[in-house]
């Protein structure tokens, strides 16, 4: 049974065709019963689970129906973070950790949407672990939904310069990271998006091959993980 990976959809309604694509996509994956599993940033942005609008609600349905045949597995990115149980739920989304370890395709795997190995980007890091904190959550969703929009807003805008004026080497992931990574998870293949730069990169741990596979942003250079019969390929999203 084929496996497919897909990361960074960056769902939002400024981005109809976007919904439009991936909706296409989870016909595909509902016909084909294949197991699903996204790597966080399915949204460009989330406020909380109570967020009404449609593109949102049709999201969920789409994601309910393929769920009904077969798991539908979601771990957090930067940006959707905050989707909780309850959007869970109507959805029919298995919320994994960041980061999960299993086998997939034969193979020990681990899997995380790809910011936690930024180690450069040291003022993320503390975002990072603040912005995580339940308490905190909690204490945010608890506003109302303007306030909310307003908050995540101005924080896109400020990200969005900050990334201009950041060295090159906070863009991406760190080889110290990835490799304590794969030491203390035991997984001999890693897979991950947020850097927004797809590739396949042949590495070796410990004395041993392992394999880095980076999926792409749909916005940008979309590309996926289709694990099928062991083998894999990284190619467009099919849809």
């Amino acid at each position: 049974m084929a496996v497919y990976l897909a990361s960074d959809l960056h769902l939002g309604p400024a981005r109809p065709d976007l919904t439009e694509a991936f909706l296409a996509f989870l016909a595909r994956i509902q016909a084909e019963q294949a197991d699903l599993y996204l790597l966080g940033d399915l949204f460009e942005a989330w406020i909380g689970d109570d967020d009404p609008r449609p593109y949102a609600r049709r999201v969920a349905e789409a994601l309910a129906a393929t769920s009904a045949t077969r798991p539908v597995r979601f771990l957090h990115g930067n940006r959707d973070f905050l989707l909780g149980p309850d959007y869970a739920r109507r959805s029919g989304l298995v919320l994994l950790p960041d980061p999960w370890r299993g086998t997939l395709g034969g193979v020990t795997t681990v899997l995380t949407h790809g910011d936690l190995l930024c180690t450069e980007d040291r003022a993320y890091q503390r975002f990072r672990r603040y912005s995580r904190e339940p308490g905190r959550q909690a204490r945010f969703l608890a506003r109302p939904l303007w306030w909310r929009r307003s908050v995540v807003g101005l924080a896109r805008a400020r990200g969005r310069l900050r990334r201009r004026r950041a060295p090159e080497a906070w863009m991406d992931v760190q080889p110290e990271a990835v490799e304590t990574l794969f030491r203390e998870s035991g997984a001999r293949r890693l897979i991950h998006g947020h850097t927004h730069r797809p590739a396949w990169h042949r590495l070796e741990i410990g004395g041993q091959p392992a394999e880095r596979i980076v999926l792409g942003p749909w916005d940008g250079d979309a590309r996926i993980l289709i694990l099928d019969d062991g083998e894999g390929r990284l190619v467009p999203p099919p849809l």
